[in-house]
């Protein structure tokens, strides 16, 4: 977590991803880079353009001088001005980095509520492999000392397992692995308690505090949101996309959902598969 992407439009509630990001950052002694992203000029004229720019700079120096204080290395908080699509400009801006993340508000006065609650949810994190991590108004929690770990049948549910590890870690947090299933199927069962036991291993052998929990409900975006309310979470961590066997969080559909309804940070994770001589590893952990 090298480099931090935070899209700013200067609205109060685009500020609590810089905050969060703030976070994240005297933690792994990251760079913070504020994106504000403005449209073509031939869309809203060339003087209105260059006196936007111009506002926003004015903008990016004033949160500087406020910010840049609360962070252990504040020379590494910056800032760019960019043209184009919002969402593409953004992931534009993380892609060009190495160890990159997004940290962003859902919400905002120039559009970023739709960056990621409606269609344009799909396209940064569709568009991007890099993790991201979103916050809805509200406050900004401090500390990131309990974080959900929802745990399904798919393939791919592991995968997010290695950064929330290292997340973990870095705060000293406590994760709850949730077990989650949806039907009465035993090789269900039994799937999902494979891999419970795989994280609680790996979390163990890391030296990391962990619970484990398991449920069975219809819906696992309402577990999952339910229980890290119970639990007083400050993260919870998805899969952007899952197979059929959990169609619940499919990105579009509960995943935008998660995204729109949870009142705890979101972390993001797309998933990559890949096959090692019959084997599946999943970022790095093999499994």
């Amino acid at each position: 977590m090298k480099n931090i992407i935070v899209p700013i439009d200067f609205s109060e509630e685009s500020l609590n991803g810089l905050r969060l990001a703030i976070h994240f950052a005297n933690r792994f002694s990251s760079r913070i880079q504020m994106v504000y992203v403005q449209k073509y000029p031939s869309e809203m004229g060339r003087v209105g353009y260059e006196e936007e720019k111009k506002k926003a700079l004015q903008n990016f120096e004033s949160l500087k001088r406020e910010y840049a204080p609360k962070m252990l290395k504040t020379e590494q908080l910056e800032y760019i001005v960019k043209k184009g699509k919002i969402f593409r400009e953004v992931v534009n801006q993380a892609q060009a980095f190495e160890d990159s993340v997004i940290i962003s508000s859902t919400h905002g006065a120039s559009g970023f509520e739709d960056l990621f609650i409606g269609s344009n949810a799909l396209k940064i994190i569709s568009a991007s492999d890099l993790p991201v991590i979103t916050i809805r108004h509200g406050s900004v929690p401090r500390e990131i000392r309990t974080i959900v770990l929802p745990i399904d049948s798919s393939n791919d549910t592991r995968q997010k397992l290695p950064l929330t590890a290292k997340i973990a870690a870095a705060f000293g947090s406590e994760v709850h692995v949730l077990g989650l299933t949806t039907t009465e199927s035993e090789d269900i069962e039994n799937k999902v308690s494979a891999y419970c036991k795989q994280v609680c291993e790996y979390l163990k052998d890391h030296d990391i505090k962990y619970k484990l929990e398991r449920q069975k409900g219809s819906s696992v975006t309402t577990a999952t949101i339910n229980y890290a309310l119970d639990v007083e979470a400050d993260l919870i961590s998805i899969m952007t996309e899952q197979n059929d066997s959990l169609a619940d969080l499919v990105l579009g559909t509960s995943a935008q959902h998660m995204l729109n309804k949870s009142p705890v940070p979101v972390l993001s994770i797309t998933p990559k598969e890949i096959f090692i001589l019959g084997s599946f590893r999943t970022s790095g952990a093999p499994y």
